[in-house]
C-alpha cells in the first residue's frame, strides 16, 4: 500500500513544487518592486514621508485586505483584537503600512493569524485569475513552452472587461499579502515541530495514504492557484522591468 501511495505522491510532486516555486518567486518580486517603487517616489518627490504615503496609496486595496485578514482570523479563533491601523509608519529601517493589535495565543493560533493575509491573498489571486483572466490558457501555453501563445494569452487576459482594473487589484493584493517579520515569527517553530513529527512518522513506517488523499484533493486547487501566481509573476516582472528603466533614466548622475 505504501508503495502505491509513494508513487501517487511522486506524481503530485511537480504540482506541489510548482506552487511553492511560484509563491517564492512572487515573494522575491514583491520585495524588489517595493524597493523600486520607493526609489522612484524618492527621486520624484525628494521627500521620505510623501514617498511612504504614495506607496501606501498605491497598495491600499491590498493593505486593507492584509490587515482585515489578521483581524478576522484573530476574531474567528477567539483572540481579542485592539487597535486597527491602516496608515504608513516608519518602524526602524522598515515601513509599516498597517497593523492590528492581537492578543497572544498558542502557537497554532498565532501562526494562523500571522499567515491569514497570505492565505486570503492567495485565494483572491486564484479567484481573480480563474474567473476574470482565465489563466489556464496562459499557464498551459507556458508549460508547453509555447512562448508566443503564452504571451498572446497574457495580452488577451488583460483585454478582458475592466482587465486593467483587475490587473491593478491583482498587483495590489499580491504585493501587500506577504507576511511581515512579526507575522512569520510563530511559523519557524511550527515548521520545526512539524518536520520532526513528519520524520518520526516516516521512520515508523506509518501509512502515507492520508497524505496522498489530502494532496489529491488539493491538487486541482494548487494547479489553479499556481496558474494565477504565474500570471501575477509575469505581471510583476513586467512592471518591475518598466520601473527599473524609469529609475535608471531619472536617477541623479554623479
Amino acid at each position: 500500500m505504501n508503495n502505491v501511495a509513494t508513487s501517487e505522491l511522486q506524481s503530485l510532486l511537480p504540482t506541489i513544487l510548482g506552487f511553492v516555486a511560484s509563491l517564492l518567486l512572487l515573494a522575491w518580486l514583491s520585495r524588489q518592486l517595493s524597493l523600486q517603487i520607493q526609489t522612484l517616489f524618492v527621486y520624484l518627490t525628494r521627500n521620505g514621508d510623501l514617498t511612504m504615503i504614495l506607496l501606501f496609496l498605491l497598495l491600499l486595496p491590498g493593505i486593507v485586505i492584509h490587515e482585515a485578514a489578521h483581524w478576522f482570523a484573530a476574531r474567528a479563533l477567539g483572540l481579542k483584537t485592539g487597535k486597527f491601523r491602516v496608515w504608513p509608519r516608519k518602524q526602524g529601517k522598515y515601513i509599516g503600512l498597517g497593523s492590528v493589535s492581537v492578543q497572544r495565543g498558542n502557537l497554532w493560533q498565532e501562526t494562523i493569524v500571522g499567515m491569514a493575509p497570505l492565505i486570503v491573498g492567495t485565494v483572491l489571486l486564484a479567484l481573480i485569475g480563474e474567473h476574470i483572466f482565465h489563466v489556464f490558457r496562459f499557464s498551459i501555453a507556458l508549460s508547453e513552452q509555447q512562448w508566443i501563445n503564452s504571451w498572446r494569452a497574457f495580452q488577451q487576459a488583460l483585454q478582458e472587461p475592466d482587465g486593467i482594473l483587475w490587473a491593478y487589484l491583482l498587483f495590489a493584493i499580491a504585493n501587500a499579502m506577504m507576511p511581515s517579520a512579526s507575522d512569520r515569527e510563530p511559523v519557524k517553530p511550527l515548521l520545526l515541530y512539524s518536520t520532526i513529527a513528519l520524520v518520526i512518522y516516516l521512520i515508523l513506517g506509518l501509512p502515507l495514504t492520508p497524505f496522498t488523499a489530502i494532496l489529491q484533493w488539493l491538487a486541482p486547487v494548487l494547479q489553479t492557484t499556481s496558474s494565477a501566481l504565474l500570471f501575477t509573476v509575469v505581471l510583476d516582472s513586467l512592471i518591475l522591468g518598466a520601473l527599473f528603466l524609469v529609475v535608471q533614466l531619472i536617477a541623479p548622475r554623479p
